[in-house]
């Protein structure tokens, strides 16, 4: 038997036989490949064509193991086949005598290395995306086959896993994930989450590994190889000891020294709201609502929205539902915007600048989100302030479309008003921000970013735990209750066992995490004494 030990990214326990994913050879030319150019750029473009149809096919197998998540990154990699400058690349090196196969394939490198290169972490992120797009069509160039996994359901590992590899397997293959390189905000990491898979990230891999059995513990970042009778005992009672799923979904989030927690749910969709209720959500803390942009070629008109998020809201059958408004822009490009470039995207026109700076695109939205508030509880809540005046002018437009929409007979519910704390200058002017609304939620990952200036693929780097960030949250959270708001946190710290009691600790009200989330930090809530 033997420890290793390693840094926790999801949680949960497994026990079964480890299976390590081979690294892939240099991509082997097919013998009947033709090298006339003519004939290589069409097998590109048709391979082109089949891999784009073949995620498309895929979306709803992906909704099903990962919400709409798993679908969006789908989507994106199809999307990605439609790129121009992908495109073009490889043309030029298939006109240049570069086979088919291996244009695709050098294409995705440099513009992977391009995203690599990037400081934003949403474009950083695509690098894992446009890689595995690229090998996919030159997959469909040589009739390669994807290494297979064993029939029965295995512990995974491999250096690195992509999320569209993680969802092509999905939960029935798979018992857990064991990687070399993952960061807790990585597509793969929240997908693993949202999977209910118990992830760790160990320092290196040993061919020594295949087929041993072994008990892997998400939670504390541990593998067990070859564990003996006292290790499977103590998992097995672990999980006897926790009460079952429907059990546990029902029972309130309340530490053993009575402190209460609210547990809300992020979602992308209002597909994810029935997954959301089951994990025993007591609400949507956090509906990114710019997932519905992604899903349409051209902006979704306010009929679209509203009945989106009329379906989430009734779907939560009278817990609040909060919207948050489109947060995209420069960093998360959305193709019909034609938004202009931006030397530093990250720091550039995005979330509330955004929806400002273009009302024709803020108002349609604003107007469905006040239409869907007559069939249950929701509070919008405005991405990336920095400063009181965008709070205002949007609470302004806001107004005007309340009456603009009474004005022509239409019913508009009540709405309650939050703002994302996720800039050092939203926490910096916290005392001011919370004069404006009811809630604050902090989102942990940007305000880590920021204040920290390193993005989240940055390991040794970007930090949730530094002591800088823990302060700007403790000063937005005795902001927020300094003026009768509640505060909340919805990023990746908010999913993180290690920080639950330091977050209540510092008087956070609320945590809005995955779903699949929510029953283990339930539990973990349940067994804390904060005194």
């Amino acid at each position: 038997m033997e420890l290793i030990t390693g840094r926790p990214i999801s949680p949960g326990m497994a026990v079964g036989p480890i299976h390590i994913l081979q690294r892939d050879g240099e991509q082997a030319s097919p013998s009947s490949a033709s090298t006339i150019p003519q004939r290589e750029l069409e097998r590109f473009h048709l391979a082109c064509r089949q891999t784009a149809q073949a995620l498309r096919t895929q979306e709803d197998s992906a909704r099903t193991q990962a919400g709409q998540t798993g679908a969006d990154i789908l989507h994106i990699h199809a999307m990605l086949l439609e790129d121009p400058d992908f495109l073009e690349a490889a043309e030029a090196l298939i006109r240049g005598g570069t086979p088919a196969h291996q244009a695709a394939l050098e294409a995705g490198r440099c513009f992977a290395a391009a995203f690599s290169a990037l400081e934003d972490p949403y474009l950083r992120a695509r690098s894992a995306d446009v890689t595995e797009v690229a090998q996919q069509v030159a997959d469909h160039l040589t009739g390669r086959q994807e290494d297979p996994l064993p029939p029965s359901p295995v512990l995974l590992a491999a250096e690195a896993l992509a999320p569209g590899q993680l969802l092509r397997w999905g939960k029935e293959r798979l018992l857990g994930l064991i990687l070399t390189a993952c960061t807790p905000t990585s597509h793969t990491a929240i997908l693993a989450r949202t999977m209910g898979l118990p992830l760790i990230v160990v320092p290196t891999l040993s061919q020594n590994w295949q087929g041993q059995r072994a008990a892997l513990d998400g939670s504390a970042g541990q593998l067990w190889l070859d564990p003996d009778e006292a290790v499977l005992d103590r998992f097995t009672a672990a999980q006897a000891s926790c009460q079952p799923p429907d059990q546990l979904a029902t029972l309130p989030s309340v530490t053993q020294d009575g402190r209460k927690v609210i547990l809300l749910a992020n979602i992308g969709g209002p597909a994810e709201a029935s997954a959301a209720l089951e994990q025993g959500a007591e609400g949507v803390g956090l509906f990114r609502s710019e997932f519905l942009f992604l899903d349409w070629e051209r902006c979704p008109d306010e009929e679209t929205q509203f009945a989106l998020y009329r379906q989430a809201v009734q779907a939560m059958a009278g817990r609040r539902v909060v919207i948050r408004t489109l947060d995209a822009g420069a960093d998360k490009p959305l193709p019909y915007l034609d938004l202009p470039a931006e030397e530093n995207p990250a720091l550039g026109c995005r979330g509330i600048r955004l929806s400002l700076a273009r009302p024709e695109l803020f108002r349609p939205q604003l107007r469905a989100i006040l239409r869907a508030a007559v069939y249950g509880p929701v509070s919008v809540m405005f991405p990336m302030v920095s400063a009181p005046q965008e709070v205002i002018r949007a609470k302004k437009l806001l107004e005007e479309c309340r009456r603009a929409l009474e004005a022509e007979g239409t019913a508009a519910g009540p709405l309650e008003i939050g703002v994302m704390i996720e800039t050092p200058a939203a926490a910096l002017m916290a005392d001011q921000l919370a004069q404006e609304v009811s809630f604050f939620s902090i989102g942990t990952n940007d305000l880590t970013q920021y204040t920290l200036a390193a993005d989240r693929q940055s390991a040794g780097s970007y930090d949730p735990h530094h002591p800088a960030v823990l302060e700007l949250i403790r000063m937005s959270v005795e902001s927020a209750h300094r003026h009768g708001c509640r505060a909340a946190v919805c990023g990746e710290l908010a999913a993180d066992l290690e920080m639950t009691a330091q977050l209540l600790r510092l008087g956070v009200d609320e945590l809005s995490v995955s779903p699949s989330t929510l029953l283990p930090l339930r539990r973990h809530i349940r067994q804390l004494n904060l005194n």
